[in-house]
């Protein structure tokens, strides 16, 4: 370590400048200011000054700071000395101390996450530990996708794993997810940093190619094993898809190892995280070995990873849980930090909120606007919105025509005003007018039918577009996944829009989100959550009119989408037969719609978008 970077901690630690650093402690201006520019190396006293000041062994500030004189001097003899010295000091007399960094990086923002990752390192400095762990693709983001083809970007990668080499502080070692790269061969790796150098480069040896993963795309699988000591330990590395087959860690295990060390990108998905921590307690208990196990946290287009880091010792038992949805980093210490219990509806919202605030800032907005109906959807998007960018980032518009009901515009002032967002209202029906007029001649000796109940919707999606371009304010779309599913949805109307919170949420999952959310503060009015759900595009228009009762619905759905029940199954399973076939009817030739339709977070088993590719054209009946 640097005497640059001691005296950052020392005015990060006292929250005084150089110049009151200089007079509080008598040192000379000039010598602070050739600290501070790396011309001049600390003095034995200043050394010892400093190791009282941040509370730590002053044997360490002393040899590197001799080291750092020998360096400057170019004296190679000393410079092996104090080396030596450094490595007496960081011996395995020493205690294991790891630092877990749960990381929520930016996909191709390689410069920003070095930087993040080097402040994790020098965090993990002043609290003496001796490993800093990160998740899998901490340097890239995950996924990269085809940026990994793109000409420059591995050149880039090599440059940042350069800087993390020079810039890292000696003391410590750091594991890390990035790619690899051997001889134009890419490989999904673990690099272990330790002495301003690479060790190591574990090379993913599973690679997952399903749902939303498609690493074969990219990677070849390795072969070697990685197996290093740290202050005595004798550590396993594992990269997240390797857990879930058993040999590349009963191979692992042979070594005699202490300790595994798993680095994850894994998405969230209802149920999985009591998955994985189940899968690695059977593995910590069997082969008697400590787990570690780290991973993403954040946004990234259509998928959200959950952290929940977790430490096991080699019984199984947690000895440390991270937080959920929340990027953290602490040091291993043998005690719990959260013991956080999650219902179904908290894990799921507290996803979506994550979410939704990781695709707004990470493409460049800060404000969103969102079309308010007075329904249960648009109500829940407003909550998720306001809980992920705050209420002054937020605008609702209500576009009312002359179907919307008093009872609408009501409750939609209402949740604007509880939940302190700006709120418009522009009245369509000129708008509507307009259009019904030109089109009379085209329309001539045709009835009245959907058509135009898809200009209303069409007329919302141009107004927020223009409010989105004009503001630069990103538009939420409101739709649920039951309407995508069946294609109860507008498109270039109701589906316009940025990114789609609720894209692969059940309507009978918005009525039990809407519930919990009200549970923490009531922002949804009840009649909002008690009255039928309605587009409110026709006379007295209830959603029932056009499809099953949605608790009928969605248990077809999930059994036809998300389990790839056939039609025969899903009837013999106790649904009427029409239903079943209406229904499974609508999902297939809607496929159409869906492709045009914003991105919103996976949540499900199998959601629209990457994980479930279907062919458009396609005359396939299941």
């Amino acid at each position: 370590m640097k005497t640059a970077e001691y005296l950052a901690m020392v005015r990060k630690k006292s929250g005084l400048s150089d110049y009151k650093i200089a007079k509080k402690y008598n040192i000379n201006q000039s010598n602070l200011s050739k600290y501070s520019s790396g011309k001049a190396a600390l003095s034995e006293s200043h050394s010892w000054l400093f190791a009282n000041i941040l509370d730590i062994n002053p044997a360490e500030v002393v040899a590197n700071t001799k080291y750092e004189q020998a360096i400057l001097s170019r004296n190679e003899v000393k410079a092996k000395f104090w080396q030596e010295q450094l490595n007496y000091v960081f011996s395995s007399e020493l205690p294991l101390k790891i630092q877990i960094s749960q990381f929520n990086p930016v996909v191709g923002d390689l410069s920003a996450n070095t930087d993040k990752i080097i402040d994790f390192a020098i965090e993990a400095v002043n609290t003496s530990s001796n490993l800093v762990v990160l998740p899998e693709m901490a340097l890239t983001g995950y996924p990269p996708e085809d940026l990994l083809l793109r000409d420059g970007f591995m050149d880039e990668v090599e440059f940042q794993i350069n800087r993390l080499c020079s810039e890292i502080p000696a003391t410590i070692s750091v594991l890390f997810g990035a790619p690899s790269q051997d001889k134009h061969i890419l490989f999904n790796s673990a690099y272990l940093l330790q002495n301003n150098k690479i060790s190591q480069i574990y090379n993913k040896q599973e690679l997952p190619n399903y749902g939303v993963f498609d690493e074969k795309r990219y990677f070849k699988s390795g072969s070697d094993l990685c197996v290093f000591e740290c202050q005595n330990k004798k550590i396993g590395v594992l990269i997240c898809e390797d857990q879930w087959i058993e040999k590349p860690i009963s191979d692992l295990c042979k070594f005699d190892i202490d300790m595994v060390i798993s680095i994850n990108a894994s998405p969230f998905q209802q149920g999985k995280s009591q998955e994985r921590l189940d899968l690695c307690k059977k593995y910590a208990s069997k082969f008697s070995v400590e787990y570690v196990y780290v991973n993403l946290v954040g946004g990234q287009d259509e998928i959200v990873f959950d952290g929940g880091s977790f430490v096991l010792d080699s019984q199984g038992e947690i000895v440390q849980q991270l937080p959920t949805f929340k990027e953290y980093s602490c040091h291993h210490n043998g005690s719990n930090l959260f013991n956080e219990t999650h219902s179904v509806e908290k894990s799921i919202y507290s996803a979506l909120v994550l979410a939704t605030r990781d695709y707004v800032y990470k493409n460049n907005f800060e404000r969103v606007v969102i079309g308010l109906s007075g329904g249960i959807d648009s109500a829940l998007t407003l909550s998720i919105a306001v809980d992920a960018i705050g209420s002054e980032n937020v605008q609702a518009v209500m576009m009312p025509y002359k179907f919307t009901s008093s009872i609408s515009l009501e409750d939609s002032e209402l949740q604007a005003n509880t939940q302190g967002v700006k709120y418009s209202v522009i009245d369509i029906e000129e708008m509507v007018t307009a259009f019904n007029v030109s089109l009379n001649e085209l329309f001539f000796g045709t009835t009245k039918d959907t058509t135009e109940e898809n200009i209303q919707a069409r007329i919302r999606g141009i107004l927020l577009m223009a409010i989105s371009n004009k503001h630069h304010k990103m538009v939420l779309s409101t739709g649920n996944k039951s309407e995508m599913s069946v294609g109860y949805a507008t498109l270039y109307g109701d589906m316009c829009g940025g990114f789609a919170p609720l894209k692969d949420i059940s309507k009978t999952m918005v009525y039990r989100l809407a519930k919990y959310r009200n549970t923490l503060s009531m922002v949804i009015p009840e009649r909002v959550i008690s009255r039928p759900p309605s587009a409110e595009l026709s006379p007295n228009q209830v959603d029932q009119d056009s499809l099953p009762p949605y608790d009928v619905l969605d248990d077809i759905l999930m059994r036809f989408v998300e389990m790839k029940q056939s039609v025969s199954s899903i009837i013999k399973s106790g649904h009427d037969a029409d239903i079943v076939n209406k229904v499974t009817r609508m999902v297939l030739r809607n496929e159409y719609k869906r492709r045009q339709s914003a991105p919103g977070p996976k949540i499900s088993s199998n959601a629209f978008g990457k994980e479930r590719r279907y062919p458009i054209t396609s005359r396939f009946q299941p």
